[in-house]
Parts: C-alpha cells; sequence; structure tokens
C-alpha cells in the first residue's frame, strides 16, 4: 500500500484542482499569493503574450503584508492557452467579466466552478448566462488591497468574503482551499443580500469622494448629504426585498467611512488615474432598479448625473 502513490490515476485523482485567476489586478493578486502560499497550484491569466511577457520578466507576483514582501513564482498563462479549467476567480471590473469569461468559454469543463469577485450587481448574471455549463458562486468581499506597482499588491486591510450560489445552497468542497489559505470566508444561502449591501454601501460612498475629490473621512464634512442617500437606499432595497441589507445601512456606512477614513475609494482612484468607473453596476443599477419598482429616489438620480456630468467633463466614459 505504500507505492499506491506511484501509480498513475490514483496520482491524478488525488490532485487538487488548479486556481485559475483571471485579472492580476489587487483582490486577484491577494488571492492568487495566498493559494500559492498554502501549497495550492495556481495559474494566472494575462490578456496577450506581451502581459506575460512582462510578468515573467518581473519574476512573479509580490505581496506585502504586515511590512513583509515576498515574490511568488506563480505560473501564468494568455487566454488562449489550451490548459483546461475546473476552477476560475473572475477578479476583473464588472465591465469587463462577461467578455473575459466569454473567451474563456472553450476551456471550462463541465460544471466547473466560476467565482465572480465584481463590485456592483448586474456583471453576475451576465456571467452566468455566459456559461450555462458552469457553476457560478458570487463573492462579496470587505478586504482591503491595492496594487503599489504593476505585479504587486500590498494586503492593506482584513476583511471578509461572503461566498454564495443562488441557485443551489450546498456549499463546495473546495472551501477547505480558502480555509488553508487563510482567506476568511463563509459560505451562505443568501448571498443577493451582501451584494445588495456591498452595493449600497458603494453608492453611499464611492460617488461623494470623486464629486467632493476627497477621503472617505471628509465626507464627514457632507453628513447631510449622506444620510439622504443612505435613507433612499434602504427604502430602494426594502421595496426589492432586501430588507436585511436594507438594517441600519446609515450606521454601518458611518462606520465604514471612520474604519476608512484615509483612504481613497476605489472609483477615486479609477478617476484620478484616468480608468473607467463602474458607475452602471452602482449607481446605474440602483437607478434603474428604482425606475423598475416605481420607487422614488430624486437623491440618487441626480447624484448619476452629476457623476455623468464630472466624468464627461475628464473626457473618462460615462457607462
Amino acid at each position: 500500500m505504500f507505492f499506491a502513490l506511484d501509480h498513475p490515476q490514483a496520482t491524478d485523482a488525488m490532485k487538487p484542482a488548479i486556481w485559475h485567476i483571471l485579472g492580476a489586478g489587487s483582490l486577484g493578486s491577494l488571492w492568487a499569493t495566498r493559494l500559492h502560499r498554502a501549497g495550492l497550484p495556481v495559474r494566472l491569466i494575462v490578456r496577450d503574450a506581451a502581459r506575460l511577457a512582462a510578468y515573467q520578466a518581473g519574476g512573479g507576483l509580490t505581496l506585502e503584508h504586515n511590512g513583509q514582501r515576498r515574490t511568488y513564482p506563480i505560473e501564468a498563462q494568455t487566454l488562449d492557452s489550451d490548459e483546461p479549467i475546473e476552477r476560475l476567480l473572475v477578479a476583473c471590473k464588472a465591465y469587463d467579466a462577461e467578455r473575459a469569461v466569454r473567451a474563456l468559454t472553450g476551456r471550462l469543463a463541465q460544471g466547473a466552478d466560476v467565482l465572480l469577485l465584481q463590485n456592483g450587481l448586474g456583471s453576475q448574471q451576465a456571467v452566468a448566462d455566459a456559461v450555462p455549463h458552469a457553476r457560478c458562486v458570487c463573492v462579496s468581499s470587505t478586504e482591503g488591497a491595492f496594487r503599489d506597482e504593476d505585479w504587486s499588491v500590498v494586503f492593506a486591510g482584513q476583511g471578509f468574503n461572503w461566498l454564495g450560489d443562488p441557485y443551489d445552497p450546498a456549499p463546495p468542497d473546495w472551501l477547505n482551499d480558502l480555509t488553508a489559505s487563510g482567506i476568511a470566508h463563509q459560505w451562505t444561502p443568501d448571498i443577493f443580500a451582501r451584494l445588495w449591501r456591498k452595493l449600497a454601501l458603494n453608492c453611499s460612498i464611492n460617488p461623494l469622494t470623486v464629486l467632493h475629490e476627497c477621503r472617505n473621512g471628509e465626507l464627514l464634512d457632507h453628513a447631510q448629504e449622506v444620510e439622504t442617500l443612505c435613507a433612499e437606499l434602504a427604502h430602494l432595497l426594502t421595496r426589492c426585498g432586501q430588507s436585511e441589507a436594507a438594517s441600519d445601512l446609515h450606521a454601518e456606512v458611518l462606520r465604514v467611512i471612520e474604519a476608512t477614513a484615509a483612504n481613497y475609494s476605489s472609483m477615486h482612484q479609477d478617476v484620478a488615474q484616468g480608468r473607467r468607473t463602474e458607475i452602471s453596476y452602482l449607481l446605474g443599477y440602483a437607478c434603474d432598479v428604482a425606475a423598475r419598482h416605481h420607487c422614488p429616489a430624486p437623491a440618487l438620480y441626480r447624484l448619476r448625473e452629476r457623476l455623468i456630468g464630472y466624468l464627461k467633463a475628464r473626457g473618462l466614459r460615462t457607462d
């Protein structure tokens, strides 16, 4: 029995599934490095040969945590690699998710797991529709991370990850990989409540930091504006059947503002660096749902129009 592992079939059966990571942004890099550090097989997927060459020249992904920096030589490949995918973490922006996953459709195994780590709502359903042969798991994360340079991520704050499948409440076996990697998580049968809650938090904070050109903590100088948005969003959530997500929303928004007072929101960072924002999946989604439910939301509508005008004035996309 001591020689069983030398049998090819036994070895293949015991091999852990490879974690393919699509999107080398802050959260994608954070997950990739921790999974690799735990001894799990990881493949980073980059868009083309030029990016692959740049990545390989750098020697891997670097993680900085508690002042310690370490580079991990994680294997990488392009979208057109022929390696089958059984487990895919989609960590790109919401507006890129569907297109990027469609490019990998031919590589996804029947019954593959696709983890969706996007902000806002709307992109998750688009991806699920594009890959009906896969199981899509939504992730709502509060972890803090930012890229300080290409292929390098700083773990800025311990957070939490809620995962769930709206169509199948059974937790997957691979959650053990997250435990082994030190990725704080919980499986929830009501993932939409978490996604809606985070959308409401983002809508209450991110656009205002852009318009007022400020850090999160400076929104305390615009307390009435924040309170009005929270009241409208809580009403909208309740109308949508998400009363749990609406509960004590204003109090939590204030807690987040205070806890991240020195930080710039992700939307603020996108605008500052001339990048497209996720407005359509945050404010746009909330306003569209309000219209469908005939739910009055004048402050939300005004905020969206102000933000669109601000982006247009800087030559940035508004979709």
